[in-house]
């Protein structure tokens, strides 16, 4: 185990770009967590991690310690892949692998697509990649009004008197409550703000993300999907076995990956359910795909 990350910055395309760094030996893993979080939410898998892997995980653009962005134009998952090579870039990480949770996860298609030669090994878990016909059906990132999602994103409560009241009502309900507790007080730590006025509020402002999963967004899930077939690095690909997503989704992925899919006990953040089994599923996982030995 170590001591808490690591927290540094760098400045891509103009935005200051936060990130966690636990250290640890092995070669280099590079988280990105879902929308609305932030790198802190991987603290103790992170923590599982560190004997194995030398572990980073980077706050997307407009979450956690990165700068503000409410600017539709600007949270492209293109876009958003650059900052993940930037920070690389500014720790000396040439060749890493990814896992990417839901919006993490499209992210790292992104990276991997891009830049082929320096993604040694892809994981995926849940990521919002939809082929066209099923956003269609969905209405997920369509055209149109907006996604349920995005609706309900604006609607969070973004200012609290403190931490631990938003510990105690967060996991008291769905879907936080089902999170490993360590992992919960992971985002509540790095996914607020202190306020000048004592409180705290949201890091990611709702109104990011509102647009991340709203229909003005450019180059999201669809493009996602499309960019797996440039993917060149070793890939997994896995799903919650009670998700509240369309299973269908996670298939195509694994489809087009050419993998089998993986299907984890829990629901959408599966991965942040149980760190044990995390710890597990990434070793077996990484080893799998040849990144470790």
């Amino acid at each position: 185990m170590t001591d808490s990350p690591v927290a540094g910055r760098v400045v891509s395309d103009g935005l200051g770009i936060a990130y966690l760094d636990w250290g640890g030996t092995g070669p280099p893993l590079i988280l990105l967590h879902p929308n609305g979080f932030c790198a802190g939410v991987y603290d103790p898998l992170a923590r599982g991690l560190v004997g194995r892997c030398r572990v980073v995980g980077v706050d997307l653009r407009g979450h956690g310690g990165s700068d503000d962005v409410t600017d539709s134009g600007l949270l492209g998952n293109d876009a958003i892949a650059t900052d993940v090579l930037a920070v690389a870039d500014h720790l000396g990480i040439h060749r890493f692998a990814i896992l990417g949770v839901s919006f993490g996860g499209a992210v790292g298609i992104e990276v991997a697509a891009a830049a082929p030669e320096r993604v040694a090994a892809l994981v995926l878990c849940e990521a919002i990649a939809i082929e066209a016909g099923a956003r269609e059906e969905q209405h997920f990132g369509a055209v149109g009004a907006d996604h349920p999602l995005a609706i309900g994103a604006r609607r969070r409560r973004d200012v609290w008197d403190d931490r631990e009241a938003v510990l105690a009502s967060y996991g008291s309900r769905p879907p936080m409550e089902a999170l490993d507790p360590e992992a919960l007080a992971g985002y509540v730590r790095w996914g607020f703000r202190d306020r000048e006025d004592g409180g705290v509020e949201l890091a990611c402002r709702p109104e990011t993300e509102a647009l991340v999963f709203s229909s003005e967004r450019c180059h999201g899930p669809v493009e996602a999907f499309e960019a797996l077939h440039l993917v060149r690095s070793p890939s997994a690909v896995m799903a919650g076995r009670h998700t509240d997503l369309d299973p269908s989704w996670f298939a195509a992925q694994a489809d087009a990956l050419d993998v089998d899919l993986q299907l984890v006990e829990g629901g959408h953040f599966c991965l942040f359910e149980d760190t044990d089994r995390a710890v597990r599923l990434m070793d077996d996982n990484l080893r799998a795909l040849g990144y470790l030995t």
